[in-house]
């Protein structure tokens, strides 16, 4: 079984490829989406799908109460294949306060330069369990 995720932010986690010689801004970007990826595996091998931006009304999405009307937000969708190797609450736990470098090409106010799972009122990132799906080698 795989098991498909979103993670859903307002913090750039755009997939920029930069490197050391990229500009500060595409490199902040690599950097979170870097952020994303090695806190998602710390539970098991995640294998990403993909990363998208969208602006759109993010107010009752399930951000917190101080983000709300219409942002850019991103949208990383991932699978893993091991049963119960993650569950939202591990997910929530996880990437609480895990540093991210704000003020890309974000537009929610961010406050505090991190993750926030917890904050009735700062929580800028939100999880998803989309499906459980049989490979295609019927495993």
């Amino acid at each position: 079984m795989q098991h498909r995720w979103q993670i859903i932010t307002v913090v750039d986690i755009t997939q920029s490829q930069a490197n050391r010689h990229g500009d500060k801004i595409a490199k902040g970007q690599q950097a979170n989406y870097n952020t994303v990826v090695n806190t998602a595996s710390l539970r098991c091998n995640i294998q990403p799908y993909s990363c998208f931006a969208t602006v759109d009304d993010i107010t009752d999405m399930g951000f917190g109460t101080a983000i709300t009307d219409k942002q850019r937000y991103w949208t990383f969708e991932f699978t893993h294949e091991f049963v119960d190797a993650l569950s939202e609450e591990m997910l929530i736990n996880d990437f609480d306060l895990v540093p991210i470098i704000k003020g890309l090409s974000d537009t929610a106010n961010i406050n505090i330069s991190a993750f926030r799972t917890k904050d009735k009122a700062d929580k800028n990132v939100i999880f998803k369990l989309l499906d459980n799906e049989k490979t295609d080698s019927g495993k």
